[in-house]
C-alpha cells in the first residue's frame, strides 16, 4: 500500500515523492495506522529514497505491477468535437420544442448539438417553442421542456413562442399575396389531395390579388371555410412544393392565448420567418423535403437563408422515440406515464439513472450522421457507467434473503468503504449474531469483509458457527453478501426493452425484493449507488419499503 501511494506521488510530482504528502495518503486508506505514525513514516521514507531513484519510466512500470487501477482511472478518453460550422462569426442556433408532449433522446440529442455549436462559438441560442396548433399544445408541456432542458444542462440566452407573433406572420402571409405567390383555396381536403397527386392546379390559383386580400381578411376573421396556400409548382417531384397550406383555421383555445385568433400558421411558413433569424439551422432528415419549401418562402419575402445542417433521426433498439408512439402506449397502460423508466423521454431517463452528461457525449460518439444510426442500449449504459462509477457510494443488498444465525459471533462495529477507489467516505455497520444471506446449502462462506462461517444447518432458517481461524485456502470459499439485522426493506424496479420484433416484450418489467443494510437511509431520492454485486440504482422513493430503479450493471 505504501509503495503504491509513493509511486502515484513520484509521478504526479516530476518524478519525486514527498514523505509527508505520502503519510496523509497512507493514513487516509488504513486508519489503524494513526497509532503508529513513527514507523510508518520511516517506512514510507525508506520506500520514497528507493522510487525517487528511479526514472520516471521504471516508476510508471512499477506501479503498473503494484497498482494498475491507477492507469485505468486515468485512461481519459479525448473529448470528440463535432465538425466545424461554415460561416462561424455571430452564429446563432435554435431549439425548437412544440410543446405537444415530453421530450425525448431524439430531441435531447438534437439539442445538444445546437447548444454546442451556440456555446462553442461564442454564440447566441435561442429557445422557440413551436406553438401554432392550438389542438394539441398545452401549458403544461411548456413548463416540463424547460425542466429537461436545465437538467439536460442546456441553457438558453433567449427565449420565444411562435404564438407570440401571430401578427406579424399575417403581415408576411398578405405581403406573399400581393406579389402573387399566395392565394386563398375554397376547395375542400379530398379535392385538394386529389389535385396534388395529379399535379393538377387549382382553379382557386387564378384568382386576382384583391380578391384574395379580401378573403384572407374574411379567413382572419374565421368567417370563410377556406386555407392560405403557397404558388408553388404542382408538378415538382417533392410533393411539399406542390402549393402546400400555409394558414388554416383552427378554432380550438391556444393555452396561452385563448382564443384570440381563429387563423393559425402551418410550420412550413412560421418556421421558414423564424429561421430567418438564425445563422445556422441543424435538424433531422424529418424535415428533408420542408427544406425546399422553406428556403422558396424565405425567398419570396427577400429574407435571410441560414446555413443548414441535416442529420439523421436518432432511435434506440427496442423503445419508441416519437410522440406520436408513445401516447397511445400511455392511454392503454402498456407504460406509467412519460416518466416510465423504460422509455427513452428524458424524464424516464433520470428516473432510471441516466446522467445528463452520459446524453452530451453519446451526442459527440454519434456526431451529425447521416447513416440512420439505431442506439443499442448498451451504448448508453457504457458511457453512463463510467460516468457514474467513480461517483456512486456502494452498499449490500440480498435479494430473497435467509436469516442466518452465527454462533458465537462477536458483536462490534465494522466501518466500510463507501467506494474501493474513491474518497466517497466510509458507513458504520453493527454486526452480531443475525444476518441476512443468500441462500445456502452447506460448508464454510465466507461474509464478505468480515468473517468466516461454518454452515452446520441450511434450512428455512440457516444456522453457522463463527470460524475463529479459517482455513488457509481463503481463495476456495465463497464470499456472500450480507445485511447486519438493522436493515430495510427494499424493492428495485429493473427495465428491459419495451419491445421486441415490435411486439410488447411481457418482461420489459421485473421486481427484485429484498433487504439493505440500514445505512441507506442516509441517501436522497434521487441519489445513484452501487449495490455490490447487482448494479448501479437509482433511489425512487424512500417510503416503509425503499424502491430503486436499476440502471445498469
Amino acid at each position: 500500500m505504501i509503495k503504491k501511494h509513493v509511486l502515484i506521488n513520484a509521478l504526479e510530482h516530476n518524478g519525486k515523492a514527498n514523505s509527508k504528502a505520502v503519510l496523509g495518503k497512507v493514513l487516509s486508506e488504513n486508519k489503524e495506522l494513526k497509532t503508529r505514525i513513527p514507523e510508518t513514516l520511516k517506512e514510507i521514507e525508506k520506500i520514497v529514497e528507493e522510487v525517487n531513484n528511479l526514472t520516471p519510466e521504471e516508476q510508471k512500470k512499477l506501479l503498473g505491477e503494484v497498482y494498475p487501477e491507477y492507469f485505468e482511472k486515468k485512461k481519459i478518453k479525448k473529448i470528440k468535437e463535432l465538425p466545424d460550422l461554415p460561416h462561424s462569426e455571430n452564429v446563432v442556433t435554435r431549439l425548437p420544442p412544440e410543446p405537444n408532449g415530453y421530450i425525448h433522446i431524439g430531441n435531447g440529442l438534437s439539442f445538444f448539438f445546437s447548444w454546442y455549436y451556440a456555446r462553442r462559438y461564442k454564440g447566441k441560442l435561442v429557445l422557440r417553442f413551436e406553438d401554432t396548433n392550438p389542438s394539441k399544445e398545452k401549458k403544461e408541456y411548456y413548463d416540463s421542456i424547460k425542466e429537461d432542458l436545465k437538467w439536460l444542462k442546456i441553457d438558453w440566452d433567449i427565449e420565444k413562442r411562435e404564438s407570440d407573433n401571430i401578427e406579424k406572420y399575417y403581415r408576411y402571409a398578405e405581403e406573399l399575396i400581393k406579389k402573387g405567390k399566395a392565394y386563398v383555396c375554397e376547395c375542400d381536403e379530398e379535392k385538394i389531395h386529389e389535385d396534388r397527386f395529379k399535379m393538377r392546379e387549382c382553379g382557386c390559383r387564378n384568382r386576382p390579388i384583391d380578391e384574395n386580400l379580401k378573403l384572407f381578411t374574411h379567413l382572419k376573421n374565421g368567417e370563410i371555410k377556406a386555407i392560405l396556400r403557397l404558388k408553388g409548382d404542382m408538378k415538382s417531384q417533392n410533393t411539399s412544393m406542390r402549393d402546400p397550406t400555409l394558414f388554416r383555421i383552427n378554432l380550438d383555445p391556444h393555452p396561452l392565448v385563448g382564443k384570440k385568433y381563429k387563423l393559425w400558421p402551418l410550420y412550413d411558413i412560421a418556421c421558414a420567418i423564424e429561421d430567418a433569424e438564425i445563422t445556422h439551422v441543424l435538424r433531422d432528415n424529418e424535415f428533408l423535403f420542408r427544406v425546399e419549401v422553406q428556403n422558396y418562402i424565405r425567398d419570396c419575402l427577400n429574407l435571410k437563408q441560414p446555413f443548414i445542417k441535416q442529420y439523421s433521426r436518432f432511435g434506440v433498439k427496442g423503445t419508441p422515440t416519437s410522440k406520436r408512439k408513445i401516447r397511445p402506449l400511455i392511454e392503454e397502460n402498456i407504460v406509467e406515464g412519460w416518466d416510465d423508466v423504460r422509455l427513452v423521454t428524458i424524464r424516464g431517463l433520470k428516473r432510471r439513472g441516466i446522467l445528463p452528461e452520459t446524453i452530451h457525449e453519446l451526442g459527440r460518439e454519434i456526431g451529425l450522421s447521416t447513416a440512420e444510426p439505431v442506439i443499442d442500449w448498451s451504448i448508453i449504459e457504457s458511457i453512463n457507467r463510467k460516468l457514474v462509477d467513480p461517483i456512486a457510494k456502494r452498499f449490500f443488498f440480498v435479494e430473497n434473503p435467509k436469516e442466518l444465525i452465527v454462533k458465537n459471533a462477536p458483536e462490534k462495529e465494522i466501518n466500510l468503504k463507501m467506494h474501493p477507489t474513491e474518497n466517497l467516505g466510509e458507513r458504520t455497520l453493527k454486526v452480531g449474531e443475525k444476518f441476512f444471506i443468500p441462500d445456502v446449502k452447506e460448508g464454510e462462506i465466507r461474509l464478505k469483509d468480515l468473517y468466516n462461517v461454518k454452515i452446520v444447518e441450511a434450512g428455512d432458517t440457516i444456522v453457522g458457527e463463527y470460524v475463529e481461524k479459517p482455513t488457509e485456502k481463503l481463495k476456495d470459499i465463497h464470499k456472500i453478501q450480507w445485511v447486519p439485522e438493522e436493515y430495510r426493506a427494499v424493492k428495485i424496479v429493473v427495465p428491459d426493452i419495451l419491445f421486441i420484433d415490435d411486439r410488447v416484450n411481457p418482461e420489459s418489467l421485473k421486481i427484485m425484493h429484498g433487504v439493505a443494510e440500514k445505512t441507506i437511509e442516509s441517501l436522497n431520492v434521487g441519489e445513484i449507488i452501487q449495490f455490490e454485486r447487482i448494479g448501479f440504482c437509482r433511489l425512487d422513493k424512500k417510503n416503509e419499503v425503499y424502491t430503486f430503479i436499476f440502471t445498469h450493471r
